[in-house]
Order: structure tokens, then sequence, then C-alpha cells
């Protein structure tokens, strides 16, 4: 019976999350264990120990009257991301090209915009595979440390991507850019490939995650 109910609580638990991180839940939407209970067909008892665990994870939080929302996102928590990306991946990328390894990285970084662009359609499918592309540049360092920073802010990254999309950063345009991206790190051209980085990624990426 515990094996069950622990399985239903990790199946509540996926997809109250993967329904937060898509915004199907948007930030700030008052969650109760009745309501999410009768919509995933079962039990309160489940629900409650995934919303117990989404607490934990940071995704929900409580009020004094302890009634559950999504978490906002704030221009604090994008202030943060993105300067926590900008630290790590910019260095990373220079260090691509300071390594002599531009070349090879325009072909693992090529696979991952090959997904992008296969999944462009999909707004959260995309954004993970924005995500996996961003990791292909810190995976230079070859440093668990920062690869665990990367995992224990994947739900905030995912999150604010999927809110930049939907505020308007156009994905298309995102995806032709990064196939210029390719190009130059194909030509040793670190100038216009860091540029193409920044304006798109740390840039518009910025600007859309603060729109309202």
């Amino acid at each position: 019976m515990s094996g069950k109910a622990k399985s239903l609580a990790d199946q509540a638990y996926e997809t109250i999350k993967q329904n937060i991180l898509n915004l199907t839940y948007p930030p700030g939407m008052p969650l109760t264990e009745a309501k999410l209970a009768e919509e995933l067909g079962m039990s309160r008892s489940p629900v409650r120990t995934a919303l117990r665990m989404l607490q934990t994870d940071g995704l929900i939080v409580t009020d004094y009257y302890k009634s559950m929302t999504v978490k906002e996102i704030t221009e604090e928590d994008i202030n943060q991301i993105y300067q926590l990306r900008e630290l790590i991946e910019l260095p990373a990328f220079k260090l691509i090209f300071d390594s002599d390894k531009y070349e090879e990285f325009s072909y693992r970084i090529e696979e991952k915009v090959v997904r992008m662009c296969a999944v462009a359609s999909d707004p959260f499918a995309w954004e993970i595979a924005d995500i996996a592309f961003h990791m292909e540049i810190v995976s230079i360092y070859e440093n668990e440390r920062i690869d665990r920073i990367y995992h224990n802010n994947l739900s905030e990254l995912t999150r604010m991507g999927v809110h930049s999309v939907k505020n308007g950063m156009e994905i298309q345009q995102t995806n032709d850019h990064l196939k210029d991206l390719v190009e130059y790190m194909r030509q040793g051209d670190y100038e216009h490939a860091v540029k193409i980085l920044k304006d798109d990624h740390f840039g518009t990426g910025r600007t859309t995650a603060m729109s309202k």
C-alpha cells in the first residue's frame, strides 16, 4: 500500500511540477488539494505529499493562512538567474575558443540547435532543448560543482524561459541566430558568436522575462 501511495505521490509531483514549469499553472495561481486531486483523478493524500515536495523545491509558497500559490517570478529572481548565467556561461564560451575547441563544440552545439528547431512549435520542449544548449557550453569546464549549480536552478531556468517566450521572445528568430552562431564558431569567429549569445540569450531573454 505504501509503495502505491508513493508512486501516486510521485506521479502527482511530476504532473504538477510540469504544469508549473510550462506555465499551465502560472505564477501566483492558487492551488488546493481538493481541486488538484479531482484534476489528477486521485485522493488528496498523494497530492498533499506532492505539494510538500514542491514547496521544498521552492515552486510553491504558502501564506500566513497556509493557502498555497505558485511562486511568482520576480524581477529580483530574473536578475539573479541571468547574473548567474552570465558569470558562468560567458567565460565558458570564451574558454571554448581559448582552448581551440571551437570547431569541436560547434558540432556539439549544432546538435542542440537542431533539437531546438525540431520542437519549435512547443515552447516548453523548446526551452528544455535551449537549456541543453547552454549546458553544452558549460560542459567545457568539466566541473561537477558548476553542473550542480545549473541542475539546482533548472526549474527556475525553465520557467523563466517559457515565460520569456510567452512574453514575445521569438523562437524562430532565436533558432536562426543560433544557426549563425554555429557557423561563426566553426570559423573561429569569437566576437560575432558571443554577440549572438549576449544579444539573444542575455539581452532579449532577460528583457522579455521582465515583461508582464
